[in-house]
């Protein structure tokens, strides 16, 4: 099987990292020195959770070892050095999605993020939050807005709110190739539209949404902008204000971070008029036993014991990927997608989902086998010591569209040289003679 090579003018290009920085760059990931099976460990699971450099590992050791206390509510030398580096996490996130420091709010990952806003979105419609968080209320009439290609996490938190007020949820479909049908887009979107909710980068489909585009129509609306950044901010250089939209949410461990440390932007003024979700401790400024306020964002969602360690660990990764630089990553893995989707593509009973060759996509691909099952498909690989995801990577409905149930999803990092992705298209090519599909 024949196998795309990458133009050497990228490969040589110092826009673009390469086999060689690659190589060293795969020193500071102890993981991925190992073996899987008897077979040196190669690890295209990114998209679900990346590894970690020991910079990572390291910053969360040296706190524990160094400064662990509460942030916030002591008065002691180690409390205000964990409050320090706490805030110094959030100045560094900040800055990396080109955001403001009092817009980045901490949770537990993209998932509770969603959740947040359409928690409080629910409290707006109770009435909460007065007149500054009107804009936000929702009731029967209004329309949430997200697409057919979304992420569980970006879909079922808002058809619970459309549930809990009354409100219609709407999705904007995908063609028979997975791309958002825009002109359908333009004819749903429109005055009753409150919440547009839709992904950056499809975690599946590996498809670039049209950003600008989207946000126009909304702007048109007078919606709110919810982006899903998972699968963008850590391959992409991400700048939310350039943007423009109103909230976006991300997972510190698809970017080289720990699990258990997310992010919800806001635009400063969204944040402080949106009443809160969660409340305790650590949010407010006054506790009567008739009632409470609370503080500006970010803190007036940051209620309870935080994420100490693991907001440290996510600056850590922010720092190391700033370091690499985001146009150099993003170089790097477009040309191993494309090397995977040409490869893939080219490998007969193989179907590729997502943009076709040559089409601009994130560096990952969800694949089907003709007659072979996702799951067999990913132990095959996973004998042979190559780590993908299998199922329908939380994207039922975009799978049920495809018709398929589940894929074999590959997805890359900066850790990934030419001759993994060799190795996974050799192997794929093995995978229905193995399991004699066809015959």
């Amino acid at each position: 099987m024949a196998v795309a090579s990458i133009p050497a003018a990228l490969r040589r290009s110092a826009d673009s990292l390469d086999d060689a920085e690659v190589l060293r760059i795969r020193n500071d990931f102890p993981v991925l020195g190992r073996e899987v099976n008897g077979r040196p460990l190669i690890y295209l699971d990114s998209g679900a959770t990346s590894q970690n450099p020991l910079s990572v590992l390291e910053a969360e050791q040296e706190f524990y070892e160094q400064r662990n206390a509460a942030v916030h509510r002591g008065a002691h030398h180690l409390a205000v050095e964990a409050t320090e580096a706490f805030e110094d996490a959030r100045q560094a996130v900040a800055a990396f999605v080109g955001a403001r420091y009092e817009e980045i709010v901490w949770t537990s990952n993209a998932t509770e993020a969603v959740n947040l806003l359409a928690y409080s979105f629910s409290n707006a419609s109770l009435g909460r939050g007065g007149e500054a968080a009107a804009r936000f209320a929702l009731a029967p009439g209004d329309e949430i807005v997200a697409t057919e290609m979304e992420h569980h996490a970006n879909l079922i938190p808002w058809q619970e709110l459309a549930a809990r007020t009354g409100a219609t949820f709407r999705y904007i479909p995908v063609d028979d190739d997975g791309a958002l049908r825009m002109e359908e887009a333009a004819a749903i979107i429109g005055p009753r539209t409150k919440i547009l909710a839709f992904t950056h980068a499809s975690n599946v489909l590996g498809t670039v949404n049209p950003v600008p585009e989207l946000v126009a129509l909304a702007r048109g609306a007078g919606a709110l902008v919810v982006l899903d950044a998972c699968q963008s901010a850590p391959h992409l250089p991400l700048d939310v204000k350039a943007l423009d939209v109103d909230f976006a949410v991300f997972s510190g461990h698809k970017m080289l971070g720990p699990t258990g440390i997310g992010a919800l932007y806001g635009r400063q003024e969204l944040l402080d008029a949106l009443p809160p979700f969660l409340t305790g401790g650590s949010m407010i400024t006054k506790v009567t036993m008739e009632g409470a306020g609370y503080l500006p964002a970010p803190q007036r969602f940051e209620a309870g014991t935080q994420r100490i360690s693991q907001a440290i660990a996510l600056a850590a990764a922010v720092n190391y990927l700033r370091e690499t630089g985001m146009e150099r990553i993003h170089a790097w893995e477009t040309a191993l997608g494309r090397r995977l989707v040409e490869g893939l593509s080219a490998i007969d009973g193989v179907r590729v989902l997502g943009p076709a060759p040559g089409q601009e996509r994130i560096g990952l691909a969800a694949f089907d086998v003709a007659g072979v099952h996702a799951h067999d498909v990913g132990q095959f690989l996973d004998d042979r010591g190559i780590a993908v995801r299998v199922g329908h990577h939380c994207a039922q409905p975009l799978h049920r569209r495809l018709g398929l149930t589940a894929t074999t999803r590959a997805s890359t990092y900066l850790y990934n040289t030419t001759a993994e992705i060799d190795a996974f298209l050799a192997a794929v090519s093995e995978v229905r003679g193995y399991f004699r599909a066809g015959e």
